[in-house]
């Protein structure tokens, strides 16, 4: 079992009764987590709730819905938050007709508790919202590998909780003299744990908890409500037969939950406050704490309905102000009222480069809202300023060294290489997959050369799965080196990008325009990219986030002398050349050149449209530039 190690947590609902026991938990033992805490501060949360962590440094407080989208990508792009605990919902079962039960009753006679694969039969409103949630929610994890972990609990008590609960409703009235009041002949069962060891299961789970699993919170510990109540009369000294008063039931009032909980004892939990042990604490803290609440007689009602209690309302609605509590929020976040923001948003690294000058062309023609990055991809803090700063949805890394004027300039310029194609891809990738977003990067093909299993000539091409052989130049070794790091990092589509072409005839580092200007060139095929195709092609990627690597080149071969003979046909018909051999050529350059052919098979199975090699070059870069 390996330990989960969070860095930025957001906890949601955390002014509630049990996230502020968590919340205050994991400020307390982990001062090196910083913790974000949200709530909208409804009637049953309060601020002072979170009192022990107000002077904690790795505390902060945002109040806001979680029904706010903008809201929540916000702290989540700003707080680079990397763990979520959902702890906010509307928990009162009598608000959902007008304790987590999404199992449905227990048979009386059950020896055995629900387990975690027990099926789900919710008796009333509230519960079967939270099962329909968590099946939403595990099919993320199921789709789209939303790593998930579900808990399931039912009755907690302790400090904190506001008295609409059995609990603390008992003990206010009783400390009134006033009443009990039990639905229906206080004979149904419940399983009760205090807040504290909860708190301590959650934080369990948090470091033990394996994705994609659920944990039962409970104990097999079971009392009568009627027995809650007269536990509580004992300790009052009040006499149960008379302060002990039986009311209407409500609609449909489950006789049992009974949890299994051994998933849970196996991570190493296990209830540690006894049920006296753990009621004295509470009545204690109430007996300290009577307004906690503040007017709460609504509350304590037999059947109450959604009452928003005065100290339930710690802010004015205009301004946000903090109006009856003494606590003050270290960040308020105003929810967008703005339109609703764009679907797609992109951040490109590369501005002054050829592939980050085209994406940006394009995301201009088709309408896709996009910004450069400024920051370096070697300085991580620059990195994380530019995400934060622009909230992308996706992340282009169109920037890199290949050498001025071409790759020997990487052989004696190593460490500059090893910086920028290395480390700053690296970089990029790490800050990209903390904000949980989906980096495309534009790397390259040039680390595969013929072999004996891939011949020249034998339509045998490499997969994406092959090992790069291409050692030659001290280019391709940075850019194999980052692409087998990369591996590690499943938020990233790598495109591997061989011998550029684009319909710019002009630009310098177009592959037609380079072998156009050469005294001599060497006639061998090779898989080539050709940009105006691919590179629409790269957004799609995008957008149906694809990950992993590609062969991002056409199908096919096409040698520097097919090439050059299309040229001389549709751009210039005077045009010559002279061959020379991969001998002759080593002798004008410093390092050695990578050729192959690339299997593109995965790429037009998810593209069938895509065009071979020579016939992209027709359609996309001779035709348009014809001349002749």
């Amino acid at each position: 079992m390996t330990n989960y190690t969070p860095e930025n947590i957001l906890i949601t609902g955390a002014a509630g009764f049990i996230a502020s026991h968590v919340a205050n938990r994991l400020i307390r033992n982990y001062p090196g987590y910083k913790i974000v805490v949200l709530d909208k501060l409804d009637y049953c949360s309060n601020l002072k709730n979170l009192l022990p962590s107000q002077s904690s440094p790795n505390f902060k407080f945002v109040k806001g819905d979680i029904g706010s989208a903008d809201l929540v990508n916000y702290l989540l792009v700003t707080e680079s938050i990397d763990t979520i605990m959902h702890f906010a919902a509307q928990t009162h079962v009598d608000n959902s007709f007008g304790n987590n039960e999404v199992y449905g009753e227990t048979d009386e006679d059950a020896v055995v508790g629900n387990h975690e694969a027990s099926q789900l039969l919710p008796t009333n409103p509230y519960s079967a919202t939270k099962a329909g949630a968590e099946m939403l929610v595990m099919a993320y994890g199921r789709s789209y590998g939303l790593p998930v972990i579900t808990t399931r609990g039912n009755n907690v008590y302790g400090p904190n909780q506001f008295p609409e609960k059995l609990i603390p409703k008992f003990i206010l009235l009783a400390m009134r003299g006033e009443t009990l009041p039990i639905h229906g002949d206080g004979s149904n069962v419940r399983s009760y744990l205090y807040c504290e060891d909860v708190a301590e299961a959650f934080e369990v789970i948090l470091h033990k908890g394996e994705v994609g699993h659920v944990y039962n919170i409970g104990t097999k510990k079971e009392r009568r409500v009627i027995d809650v109540a007269i536990d509580i009369c004992k300790l009052f000294s009040m006499d149960p037969q008379t302060s002990i008063k039986l009311v209407d039931n409500r609609p449909f009032n489950d006789q049992r939950y009974f949890l299994d909980d051994q998933k849970l004892k196996v991570l190493g939990w296990s209830e540690r406050t006894v049920w006296e042990e753990g009621l004295k604490k509470t009545i204690e803290w109430y007996t300290k704490n009577p307004n906690w609440w503040g007017d709460v007689s609504g509350a304590l009602l037999p059947h109450p309905r959604m009452l928003m209690m005065p100290g339930g309302r710690h802010y004015d609605s205009e301004d946000g102000k903090l109006t009856s509590d003494p606590m003050t929020p270290r960040l308020i976040v105003p929810t967008s009222k703005s339109s609703p923001k764009p679907a797609l948003k992109f951040l490109i690294y590369g501005r002054t480069g050829w592939i980050g000058g085209l994406l940006g062309q394009l995301c201009e023609k088709q309408g896709i809202p996009f910004q450069y990055g400024r920051g370096r991809l070697e300085d991580r803090s620059s990195l994380v300023a530019d995400i934060q700063n622009i909230r992308p949805t996706h992340v282009f890394n169109a920037a890199g060294v290949t050498g001025r004027p071409n790759v020997d300039w990487c052989e004696s310029h190593k460490t500059e290489t090893i910086r920028t194609n290395v480390v700053g891809t690296l970089n990029l990738a790490d800050v990209c997959r903390q904000h949980r977003l989906l980096m495309m990067n534009f790397a390259t093909g040039c680390v595969f050369q013929y072999d004996a299993a891939h011949p020249q000539g034998s339509g045998i091409g490499f997969k994406e799965e092959d090992k790069p052989n291409f050692i030659g130049s001290f280019y391709s070794k940075t850019k194999a080196m980052v692409e087998e790091l990369l591996k590690e990092y499943n938020n990233v589509c790598t495109l591997r990008v061989r011998m550029p072409i684009s319909s710019d005839l002009n630009n310098p580092r177009n592959f037609i325009t380079k072998i156009s200007l050469y005294s001599k060139v060497v006639n061998i095929p090779n898989s080539m990219t050709i940009l105006d195709e691919l590179l629409p092609i790269s957004i799609e990627m995008a957008k149906r986030n694809l990950r992993g690597i590609w062969n991002f080149t056409n199908p096919g071969v096409v040698s520097h002398n097919e090439i050059l003979e299309m040229y001389k046909t549709y751009i210039n018909p005077n045009f010559e050349w002279v061959n020379f051999t991969l001998e002759e050529q080593a002798k004008v350059i410093v390092a050695p050149r990578s050729n192959n052919e690339m299997d593109a098979s995965k790429l037009k199975k998810e593209f069938p449209g895509l065009l071979p090699i020579k016939e992209s070059l027709i359609k996309y870069v001779f035709e348009p530039n014809n001349r002749t």
